[in-house]
Order: C-alpha cells, then structure tokens, then sequence
C-alpha cells in the first residue's frame, strides 16, 4: 500500500505564489507517474499536473500552464506543484495521485493512489 501525503496548501494573495508537495510512503515507490488534481466547490475535480517518474516529463492544460510547474525528487519520493500569478480561480483542495502504469494522463481513472488533498485558498 502507498501513502500520499500532502502539504504547503494556505492562504494567499491574487498574484502569490505557493509550492505544495506530495510525500510518498509505503512499500518500494516506483510510479509510472505522479499527477495533481483540484476540486473547487461545486465543481468536478479537474487535472492539475503530470509527471513521468522515470523521465521527468511533464503534461498541464493551458488553465495552469506557464504558472505551475510540476517537479519530483525521486530520492524523496517527493513531488512538488509550484504556483505562481495565483489567481481567485485557482482555489479549490489539491490533490496529488501516483498511477502505476501508463493511461490517459488527464483521467483520475489513469490513477491508483490519491493523497487527502491540502486547501489552497487565493483572496482577491
């Protein structure tokens, strides 16, 4: 079994910036990836962020790109989501999810552990 958990979700200012991370535990860690997902009230839970464990590469949409960056440290079984321009939209609970294999990187389905999510809330 894999335990996530996250952290560095707070409250920030329009235009802040925030970096959350995403500890993993358990058995031996080797994910095929590691993703972040949020969910805002209301609404469904999106797709944040992927990563390639193995290779670092890395998917977003274009709601988030050129402002967070996904990143891992595999020897820490680590991985980060730095935000930054922080927008009243980007609030919503984070959550990270490791996926074991290779799937369509944006579906939730594509993912076999999930963390209990950090709050991230961005006052205007």
């Amino acid at each position: 079994q894999v335990q996530l958990v996250e952290s560095g979700g707070g409250l920030v200012q329009a235009g802040g910036s925030l970096r959350l991370s995403c500890a993993a535990s358990g058995r031996p860690f080797s994910p095929y990836a590691m993703g972040w997902f949020r969910q805002a009230p209301g609404k469904e839970r999106e797709f944040v962020a992927r990563i390639r464990w193995s290779t670092g590469i890395t998917y977003s949409p274009d709601s988030v790109k050129g402002r967070f960056t996904i990143s891992r440290d595999n020897a820490k079984n680590t991985v980060y989501l730095q935000m930054n321009s922080l927008k009243p939209e980007d609030t919503a609970v984070y959550y990270c999810a490791a996926a074991g294999t290779a799937s369509i990187y944006y579906s939730q389905q594509a993912y076999d552990y999930w963390g209990q999510g950090t709050q991230v809330t961005v006052s205007s």
